[in-house]
Parts: structure tokens; C-alpha cells; sequence
């Protein structure tokens, strides 16, 4: 249907379409405003589509669709610009459109879309003819489907229908084989029932001659297996013997035998240095000193506890590297972070183990100091002076650890220092046996 309102002849601006755009006339029209798109300025183009100015034409298409035809609907101006881009894109079919008789050989959607953007006279019925000629040819093109579809339906209906007779004549022919052939499997079983029978007496009649074979040689298989057993234990012994023999041969001496010595030599230092400490003769002790008297320049019980030294006197420390085999453990970064934390890492390892060495030549002890290898950017290349020994914990190791790790790895009885204010490894360190002093006491005695 068409309504009008005024306007001059040629003029279909005032035709109104009563129905929906159909969707193959809609394509071809939003692909038309897509093309004349890319030709308009940013300041022609309605403020919904300047948004999609920069799109390629493919995508303006896909995405910019509705909008453009809603512009294309209500801005007559936009309309009129696209309509001069179609003009000069396609001035044939423009010009037929304006004559009124559009190329019969034209595509139906094509024009219908053409008509919709110029909008001559009678577009609106080349709109509407355009829609039914497509719904018209999808419904031929839907009924050629339908009916190729159903030619190969009857085809293949047709095709299992003879395999199903195929199959049937050979299953038919296969039942009567089976029958002839289970008649003979019954012959067969009815004559091999008869064997079995026959077969079970003389298993029973074999079965009681194995069982007193069999009691006979479990006897004899048990006295085997305890001999082999014997022997395998005593290889076992052997083998166990040799490989420690071997190992002894390779090594000289085990881990064992390193800290037997070691607390040997701690031991027999500590009993010359009490017996210097107590000032023992170096001989035998005779009658006559056994009677109870003060001997000239000899020290009393008084004398000696006169001599205690405070719990935070230096002194103590340097008496306690004075103990025979003595080891020193430091917690680098404690004392360093204690004494001058103001300084960078680098310069506090390089202080503190320059006082350290200065202190195990004074003393003769064995000194090794431990750092935390978690406050390393990177590898530390550095030159341990002499008789200090340095040592970095690993990865996912604390100092603390391997601290404790160097105390129990001492043997029992030898004097182990360690100095550090942490007051966990203090204890832990205490319950392995070594003796804990605070970092300012070392740092007073380094001073």
C-alpha cells in the first residue's frame, strides 16, 4: 500500500513503505550506504556513524548495519549524500530508476535497493515486488531442495532394502552351517566327556602318587631353604665386611674416626692445660703431699673465685678461645647489622672479617663466619682471609640452620663458641652443647 502527500511529479520522497524492509533488499542497501560511506566527510556523517568513520567497508557493514540504516531512514540529508555517491557509482541504473523503467535484466534487489536511497517515483512498489520475487525464489529454491532431498531419501531407502535382504539370505545361510556344526560339536563333547571320565580316575590314581612325592620333597626343600638362607646371611656379613674393608681402603679414615681424633687432641689440650691451670707437678704425687698444708704462692679456693669475671667482660671470650681445640662460629650479619648496620653489605663482610682474622692469629682458634645467602643479589666473590672460614648458607637455608648445622656437627665435648644475639639460635645452639655469647661482646673484643 502507498500513501502520498504532497510533492511535486517524479517525486517519491512522500511514498511510505507499510511493511519491513525485506532482508535481501536491506543487504544490498546497507552495503550501498557502506561503499558511499568511505567518500563522505567526518562532518557529513550523522553523529551515530562518525564512530565508524575509519572502519573498512567489510566491517562497517558487519557492525555499523543497523545504524545505518536507521540513518539512512531518518537523516534525508544523509540519505540524499548516499544517493549522490550511488549516482556516480551507478549511473545506468540511477537513470533508469529516475525514467521509471528499471533494466529488465537487472537483479530485482539491486534495483529495489537502489530505488530505496533515491527514492523516485514508485519506489515503493519496486520495494514490495522486490521482496515477493525473493520470497518467490526461496521458495522454488526451497522446494528443489526439498525434492533432491527426497529423491535421496527413496535412493537410499531403496539401497537398504537390498542390503537388508542381502543380509538376511546370509545370516539365513550362516543359522543352517551353525545348526550342522553344533550337531557335530555334540558328537564330539559326548565322546570327550567319556575321555574326561576315564582321565579323572587316573588323575586320582596321580594325584595320591604326587602327594606322598610332594611330602617327600617339602621336606627336602625346607632343609635347602634354611641352608640358603644361612649362606645369603652369611655372604650377606661378608660382602658387608668387604665393602667397609674397601670403603676404609679408599677414604683412610671415615668421618668417625676425624671427630674421635678430634675430640682425642681436644681432650688431651684440655687436660695439659688444667694441669698447667692447677700447677700439677710433673710427677707422681708422694706421701708427703698428701698431708693437708699451705705450700708458699699457692692459690686457695678463695683466691680462685676472686678471679670471676662479668657475664659481659670480653675477658670471658678470650678465655674461652684459650680452650684447647676451640671453635669460633660467627653470625656475620648479626654482629655487622649490631656494631655498624650504616654501612653497605659488602663493607661490613670485608670489617668484619679483617678483625675476625686479626683474632684467630691472636688466639690459634678455628674461626668460621656464616652469612645469610638470602641477602645476596649475586654471587659474592671475595678471597676468605687466612684462618678464617667463610661460608654463605644455600638457597631456602637460613644462617640460623646452617649455624646449628656446624654445632651439631661437632663432636661431643669440644669447646664450640657462637656468637650471636638471636636469641633462638642461642638456645638451640646451647642444647647441642656450644657455648652462646652476645655479637656486642665479640664487637667489644674485635675493638
Amino acid at each position: 500500500m502507498v500513501e502520498t502527500t504532497g510533492g511535486g511529479p517524479g517525486d517519491g520522497t512522500a511514498e511510505v513503505l507499510d511493511r519491513p524492509l525485506p532482508d535481501g533488499v536491506r543487504r544490498r542497501v546497507v552495503q550501498i550506504v557502506s561503499d558511499g560511506f568511505g567518500g563522505l566527510t567526518v562532518a557529513e556523517l550523522p553523529a551515530q556513524l562518525r564512530q565508524y568513520a575509519r572502519f573498512a567497508a567489510n566491517r562497517r557493514a558487519k557492525f555499523a548495519g543497523n545504524a545505518m540504516a536507521a540513518a539512512l531512514e531518518t537523516d534525508t540529508l544523509f540519505r540524499q549524500r548516499i544517493g549522490e555517491k550511488l549516482r556516480e557509482a551507478q549511473p545506468e541504473l540511477a537513470g533508469a530508476l529516475d525514467s521509471g523503467s528499471p533494466p529488465p535484466a537487472a537483479d530485482p534487489l539491486d534495483v529495489a535497493a537502489a530505488a530505496y536511497v533515491l527514492r523516485p517515483m514508485g519506489w515503493v512498489k519496486l520495494v514490495a515486488a522486490a521482496g515477493e520475487e525473493a520470497q518467490r525464489a526461496d521458495a522454488e529454491r526451497a522446494g528443489e531442495e526439498s525434492r533432491a532431498e527426497l529423491e535421496r531419501l527413496r535412493e537410499e531407502l531403496d539401497r537398504a532394502r537390498e542390503l537388508t535382504r542381502a543380509e538376511t539370505d546370509r545370516l539365513r545361510a550362516e543359522l543352517d552351517a551353525a545348526k550342522k556344526e553344533a550337531e557335530s560339536l555334540h558328537r564330539k563333547l559326548r565322546a570327550a566327556v567319556s575321555d574326561v571320565r576315564r582321565g579323572e580316575a587316573a588323575l586320582r590314581k596321580l594325584q595320591g602318587e604326587l602327594e606322598a612325592g610332594r611330602a617327600e620333597g617339602q621336606a627336602q626343600v625346607s632343609a635347602a631353604e634354611s641352608e640358603s638362607r644361612r649362606l645369603k646371611a652369611r655372604l650377606g656379613e661378608v660382602e658387608a665386611a668387604l665393602e667397609a674393608s674397601r670403603r676404609a681402603a679408599r677414604e683412610g679414615r671415615s668421618v668417625e674416626d676425624m671427630r674421635v681424633r678430634l675430640l682425642l687432641d681436644t681432650v688431651l689440650d684440655a687436660a695439659q692445660g688444667l694441669r698447667r691451670e692447677l700447677a700439677l707437678p710433673p710427677v707422681s704425687v708422694r706421701p708427703a703431699e698428701t698431708v693437708d698444708a699451705v705450700e708458699p704462692g699457692r692459690m686457695t679456693p678463695k683466691d680462685i673465685a676472686a678471679r670471676a669475671l662479668s657475664e659481659n667482660d670480653p675477658a670471658i671470650l678470650n678465655q674461652l678461645l684459650a680452650l684447647p681445640q676451640a671453635h669460633l662460629v660467627v653470625d656475620g650479619y648479626n654482629v655487622t647489622k649490631t656494631g655498624y648496620p650504616q654501612m653497605p653489605l659488602e663493607k661490613q663482610r670485608l670489617r668484619l672479617l679483617g678483625q675476625l682474622s686479626q683474632l684467630a692469629a691472636q688466639t690459634g682458634a678455628e674461626v668460621t663466619c656464616v652469612f645469610d645467602g638470602a641477602e645476596l643479589a649475586a654471587p659474592v666473590l671475595l678471597a676468605p682471609p687466612r684462618g678464617v672460614r667463610v661460608l654463605f648458607s644455600k638457597a631456602g637455608v637460613t644462617a640460623d640452620e646452617l649455624i646449628r648445622q656446624l654445632v651439631r656437627a661437632e663432636p661431643p665435648g669440644r669447646p664450640v663458641i657462637v656468637a650471636s644475639t638471636d636469641r633462638e639460635v642461642a638456645d638451640g645452639v646451647a642444647k647441642a652443647g656450644a657455648r652462646p655469647v652476645a655479637s656486642a661482646m665479640l664487637l667489644k673484643r674485635l675493638s
